[in-house]
């Protein structure tokens, strides 16, 4: 009967450690397949990279150490969570501290010259240095009669004060 009884009791601890491990490996399997919960780091980063510090000066929302652009981030992933959209969370911090937090500011007001002018003087300086380049490929001209052999007179003033010295 002794025997009977290590039997069982033997075969009923390994059906004990069987299940639990077969148990293991279920939560493992399951740990796995489950997607994280909530918005992941890249994608709060990916909106605070647009964003930059309305505390410190010229600093985007996700490199700024302080710990306001820790809360400030930390919001993000909570309206990630709750389903809001990048253009509505962008949107709620310019109506918190204004149009400076985005990174790139909106084409309105005198902000439109940002996008304007750069453009204008580019093109501005290529219609300059085309113009230099003309001038600069011209024949020379061509030396006023009684002047001295090498010295060219361009103008016409200088010209007739010239001639008028030479008749005195």
């Amino acid at each position: 009967m002794m025997s009977n009884n290590r039997s069982l009791i033997i075969s009923s601890l390994l059906l004990l450690i069987s299940l639990v491990g077969l148990l293991l490996s279920v939560n493992e399997a399951l740990a796995q397949e489950l997607p994280p919960t909530g918005p992941t780091d890249d994608q709060v980063n990916a909106i605070a990279k647009q964003l930059y510090c309305p505390v410190c000066e010229n600093i985007p929302l996700d490199v700024c150490p302080t710990q306001a652009c820790a809360q400030w981030r930390e919001l993000i992933r909570e309206k990630l969570a709750e389903g809001w959209s990048e253009d509505e969370i962008k949107t709620y911090f310019v109506a918190q501290y204004g149009d400076r937090v985005l990174a790139s500011p909106p084409a309105r007001g005198l902000n439109w010259l940002i996008y304007v002018i750069p453009p204008l003087v580019i093109l501005g300086g290529i219609y300059i240095l085309y113009r230099a380049l003309l001038a600069w490929r011209q024949a020379p001209p061509t030396p006023v009669e009684g002047a001295q052999p090498g010295e060219q007179l361009d103008d016409d003033y200088v010209a007739r004060i010239e001639d008028e010295l030479r008749r005195r």
